[in-house]
């Protein structure tokens, strides 16, 4: 038996290892089982070069817990280690400058791993004490055993041990007792354990059998050693590609379709991607790619390691030039994952390219479960953008289906406004804006639908890259308005006749819920509708962007505005305005005289002062201007009071505006209730 220390001199190795060389404790299990993994594929490899004459067709690796003893064993039929090699691979663990290393990195401890094969060492992060029964492959090889209660003394000393191999043997500290439970061993090798390539067994498969759970005799194999991706595309049925998935994602609904990667230059990848059903949100766990490192699942958290839009897909991607032992922002910086990155998003366009190409009628079925991820992808990803354009498609209230260039052929002639832009009519919900889309389709126009969460974001992309290319959405305006063709107006009221009578039509909306209305005037003609409430088309964006950019809160917080758009064409607002004329004619008139009057002697008194020095004005001038100017104020008071007052006494008026309001699902609690009463009132 000989002792001795570790050949590190360091003091700060085992804190490190025990406290900060892993944020997640149970991966310890994984570099065990991984490091077993790799010692029987090693001994496989020498056998099938006829190096090793001994039988490996039974080699893997077992996981043993036994919580009486408070240990976890894991037991491989690997190549083993003589003493010699123990002292170099276990004790030697930081060979040249190994302290220098240490000591420089010791605040980042991400850069250790991997560097010095410390895999093993983490299972100092758990135990008290950890030893290893080897026994090497060589030819009268003594077996031997390594013991260390996670400081830099050792033990090592000869053994016995039937077979060729390693057991290590970890005794759990007080500190990490979860990890004797067996459900937290099962949990913890079906996350990282169910893809390696050699058996890995734990137990003893269960059944139920007069009402409990009991043992059989069958070994519990955890793993499936040659899962998909790792066998040939041509091998495989679209059976195969499902039930891996399932395998994946056993609550999952079934994928789209799927992408099987097989790249073995200038890196190696291998995987599957599969594309799920994507609900109209964006409410997605973004941590469904799987990555792996020769069949080791390193992470579930790709964000920054794959392009954003792909962290929607499901599915696995491997390479063994992914670092196993690293940390995601060393991921995140490493050339040959960015490679990799960049080849998958081709890879992705590629696939739905030619989905489009070979059946272009299953492409359109799928395309509303599709949008909102290619979507997502021309949103972050310039060249995705670029090589989705030719597949993006648009979809029309017909159910109908256009690329964009089959779109602008479509509306050229009659969507063209007279600035020579081509106007996309769009309805973010066909249903409630059901008036507005039936308004535009009666003039000829065609409506798409655009209803997704990433609607608002998409167009305004597609109007950077469209030029003379503009998104109206239907209920932005009154369909005479939504795509001009000419400068020839209609006559329309003055400024002033619209401040006159905005008054009478502004105290019938309503004064809660958040919303602000400007009422406005125009000539719809005899057969519209006798009001309509539209929403800015720019601000009602701005609103939509906020919750999507940073900056732009400023319009997110900014209170609901509509239009309330009076058609004076209209007989029924004809008639108000005629009741109005009858009924405050005389009063209205007379304080127009009395405001016209002063408006005049104002004018005059401020033509008198101009160009004078503020000392040159005569003081009586100066407080004559304040007067009249209250009493102007007080004036147009009262002709707005006057128009409110008879605007919420006249019925009529009254029942277009909430008929307006109904129509966008704005009338609602006591408003609606008393709508319904009037209603009964006026139909009597």
């Amino acid at each position: 038996m000989s002792t001795g220390k570790i050949g590190v001199t360091s003091e700060n190795l085992f804190p490190i290892i025990k406290k900060f060389l892993y944020s997640d404790h149970d991966i310890f299990l994984r570099e065990i089982v991984s490091n077993a993994v790799d010692a029987t594929q090693k001994l496989k490899a020498l056998a099938s070069r006829g190096e090793y004459n001994g039988d490996v067709s039974d080699a893997g690796v077992r996981v043993r817990l036994d919580k009486d003893a408070g240990t976890i064993t894991v037991s491989d039929s690997g190549i083993g280690m003589t003493a010699e090699e123990v002292e170099k691979y276990i004790n030697q663990i930081a060979f040249s400058g190994a302290n220098e290393f240490l000591e420089k990195y010791k605040n980042d401890v991400n850069a250790i791993i991997g560097h010095f094969g410390l895999g093993f060492y983490s299972s100092f992060m758990v135990s008290s004490k950890v030893e290893i029964i080897t026994r090497s492959w060589q030819e009268g090889a003594q077996a031997v055993k390594w013991s260390c209660e996670g400081n830099p003394e050792y033990s090592l000393e000869d053994a016995s041990r039937d077979e060729v191999g390693t057991d290590i043997i970890m005794h759990i500290n007080s500190e990490s007792e979860e990890f004797l439970e067996e459900h937290k061993i099962s949990e913890i090798l079906e996350k990282y354990c169910k893809f390696l390539p050699v058996p890995v067994v734990f137990g003893k498969k269960k059944t139920w059998k007069e009402g409990k759970e009991v043992e059989t005799d069958e070994d519990n194999q955890i793993n499936e050693t040659h899962p998909a991706w790792t066998r040939k595309p041509a091998d495989l049925k679209d059976e195969d590609y499902l039930t891996f998935y399932r395998r994946l994602y056993p609550m999952a609904d079934d994928p789209l379709f799927h992408i099987h990667l097989n790249v073995d230059y200038p890196f190696n990848l291998t995987g599957i991607l599969y594309f799920p059903k994507i609900k109209n949100n964006l409410e997605v766990q973004k941590n469904k790619i799987q990555l792996y490192s020769n069949q080791v699942f390193v992470t579930d958290s790709v964000e920054g390691i794959v392009p954003e839009f792909l962290t929607l897909l499901h599915g696995v991607l491997d390479s063994p030039d992914i670092p196993l032992n690293v940390s995601r922002s060393y991921l995140q910086s490493d050339s040959n994952v960015k490679k990799i990155s960049s080849h998958i998003s081709k890879k992705v366009s590629d696939r739905l390219s030619q989905l489009y190409k070979d059946n272009r009628t299953d492409f359109e079925k799928k395309w509303d479960d599709l949008k909102v991820f290619i979507e997502y992808g021309m949103l972050t990803d310039e060249k995705f953008y670029e090589r989705s354009e030719s597949f993006f498609l648009l979809k029309n209230t017909e159910g109908k289906y256009f690329t964009l260039e089959e779109y602008g052929k479509l509306i050229g002639e009659n969507q063209t406004d007279k600035d020579k832009n081509l106007i996309c009519l769009y309805t973010n919900h066909a249903e409630e804006q059901y008036t507005f889309v039936e308004a535009a389709r009666a003039k000829g126009y065609d409506v798409l639908v655009m209803d997704d969460i990433l609607a608002t974001p998409m167009i305004n992309k597609l109007e950077q890259k469209k030029e003379n290319q503009r998104f109206v959405r239907v209920d932005s305006d009154v369909v005479e308005h939504l795509i001009r063709k000419d400068d020839t107006s209609v006559k329309e009221l003055s400024w002033e006749e619209k401040q006159e009578l905005s008054p009478l039509f502004q105290g019938l909306t309503p004064e809660n819920g958040g919303v602000s209305y400007i009422v406005d005037f125009k000539t719809l003609g005899e057969n519209g509708s006798p009001m309509v409430i539209t929403r800015s088309e720019w601000m009602r964006r701005m609103k939509d962007m906020s919750q999507f950019q940073g900056g732009m809160n400023f319009y997110g917080d900014l209170p609901e505005s509509l239009n309330l758009v009076v058609n004076t064409d209209h007989p029924l607002v004809k008639k108000v305005l005629k009741q109005k004329d009858k009924e405050l004619g005389e009063s209205l008139k007379g304080l127009t005289s009395d405001l016209d009057v002063r408006k005049q002697e104002l004018k005059a008194l401020e033509e008198s002062g101009k160009g004078k020095k503020d000392e040159e004005v005569p003081q009586a001038d100066k407080e004559r201007i304040e007067i009249l100017n209250k009493e102007i104020s007080g004036l147009e008071e009262q002709k707005r009071d006057q128009l409110k007052e008879f605007g919420r006494n006249n019925k009529l008026a009254k029942q277009m505006v909430d008929l307006a309001l109904l129509a966008n699902g704005l009338l609602r609690g006591a408003d609606l209730d008393r709508f319904v009463r009037r209603s009964v009132e006026l139909i009597k």
